[in-house]
């Protein structure tokens, strides 16, 4: 039997959850199936998918940063929804060279009240003593309404974001050290590194005010190998990187992190400036980069890696990510949407 084969039978032996017989009802799997907006332990922005295909069931999950990815398995048993979640561990000798890799399983333990998803977390500890146990909830996400008809959305006055003079309008989103300064009507993030050391994390800078629908257009350049992001309402991030060159893939820029691959490359080389015309409206985003549609109304499935929270429905800020790299931002310019 697997590592992760054992551990899974050893959580559902622990949990008093014994082996699945014969065929589930619907109404047992059918009020979780849709996508939840989950916060984490900790107060994170998460987001999960549970659905049913082909006979069986499967899943996808954001947990915090990084990307949206598939569950290991999904199973249900008394009403309850099981699922885990497989990564590896290196192992490490004294002189820290790998000596193995391990699979590494946790399990998430949910149940279903109306349009909330109250779970558990079981996470063993990585030198094998003990489990490491968390509550966090998650609510229901509406289905998607029809794809807006972008010709018959009004938009109001322009609101000039960034002023090119100073910071006026915006403030960290964190305690890190904070590289944004304004130099010569550019908004700038200078993340020093140093050579030989961890990488040193700076904050990233957001909004005061907060918006809901609107049309947001600027100018951004990154170094090579830059790396940064326009989040949109503080949960939506459009990637900014040097993906010059690249196959298309939904971590280039203009990409909607991990979840909407532009349909066309339009970048430009490292160093140079770049357009954005980015529309979001309903749950659907349009991105325009360098004057090529890339993302054409598209729907919204959920947050993304970085989200100040994973409620889609309340207004947030414009947050621009400082954490990677340096990068340049200029003419910051964004139309809310009449309604």
């Amino acid at each position: 039997m697997k590592a992760h084969k054992r551990i899974q039978a050893w959580f559902l032996a622990a949990l008093g959850v014994g082996a699945l017989t014969g065929t589930l009802v619907a109404g047992e799997y059918e009020p979780y199936l849709g996508r939840w907006a989950l916060t984490i332990p900790g107060g994170g922005a998460g987001w999960l998918e549970i659905r049913q295909e082909k006979g069986w069931f499967d899943g996808s999950i954001l947990w915090g940063g990084g990307s949206v990815v598939p569950v290991s398995s999904v199973f249900f048993n008394d009403g309850r929804l099981y699922v885990t979640r497989v990564s590896e561990v290196e192992r490490r000798g004294p002189d820290r060279k790998v000596v193995r890799k391990q699979q590494f399983t946790e399990l998430l333990v949910g149940e279903v009240y109306g349009d909330t998803l109250e779970m558990e977390q079981f996470v063993p500890n990585r030198n094998g003593l003990g489990v490491r146990q968390a509550r966090f909830s998650g609510k229901r996400i509406p289905p998607l309404p029809p794809a807006p008809d972008l010709s018959k959305v009004r938009f109001g006055k322009p609101i000039v974001l960034f002023n090119g003079k100073d910071l006026t309008g915006w403030r960290p989103t964190d305690n890190r050290p904070n590289g944004w300064r304004v130099e010569n009507g550019i908004l700038r993030n200078v993340a020093v590194q140093e050579e030989g050391k961890p990488h040193r994390s700076y904050t990233n800078l957001r909004t005061e005010r907060e918006f809901e629908d609107f049309n947001l257009t600027l100018e951004v350049r990154v170094p090579p190998k830059g790396n940064s992001g326009i989040y949109l309402r503080g949960i939506y991030e459009v990637q900014v990187t040097d993906s010059y060159g690249k196959p298309l893939d939904s971590h280039n820029m203009g990409a909607i992190y991990s979840r909407i691959t532009p349909t066309v490359s339009a970048e430009k080389p490292a160093g140079e400036w770049q357009s954005f015309d980015i529309t979001l409206v309903d749950r659907h985003v349009t991105v325009i980069l360098n004057g090529k549609k890339i993302i054409d109304n598209q729907p919204l499935l959920g947050c993304t890696g970085g989200a100040l929270w994973s409620d889609e429905f309340r207004p947030g800020p414009i947050y621009l990510q400082g954490d990677h790299t340096s990068v340049d931002y200029r003419n910051i310019v964004l139309r809310p949407v009449i309604k």
